[in-house]
């Protein structure tokens, strides 16, 4: 199954969400703000999707994922926003930085495995 990089400064939403993402069959790497998430992904060049936070300490997460794109591993790997925001300015500029999927919080972490699926073009489990 896929390699996927979870970030989120919120400790029971990466645990809960990687939670869910093991059960479904996947390996989970965990950031706990745009900063280790971008330490991540440069320490892993073979994650295949990447689920952020859009409000972080240290680093926000349309600002880390312009910058794990620079990276040679990840100029190609798909994202989703998974965030209480929603405006419509933010979700172009994540457009803009490969953003595949702005899922907005809270949500079932039913409809983030879906997402993933889709973008992977995988199978569920």
């Amino acid at each position: 199954m896929a390699k996927i990089l979870v970030v989120d400064d919120t400790e029971i939403t990466r645990t809960e969400l990687g939670d869910y993402l093991q059960k479904a069959g996947h390996q989970v790497i965990y950031g706990s703000d745009g900063a280790s998430g971008l330490a991540q992904a440069e320490t892993h060049g073979d994650i295949d999707l990447i689920v952020s936070d859009y409000n972080m300490p240290e680093m926000d997460g349309l600002t880390m994922l312009q910058r794990i794109r620079a990276l040679s591993t990840h100029r190609t790997t798909p994202s989703f926003m998974l965030t209480t925001e929603s405006s419509p300015g933010l979700k172009a500029q994540g457009k803009e930085c490969g953003v595949k999927a702005w899922i907005i919080k809270p949500c079932s972490p039913d409809l983030v495995l879906a997402a993933a699926v889709k973008v992977l073009g995988i199978a569920s489990t």
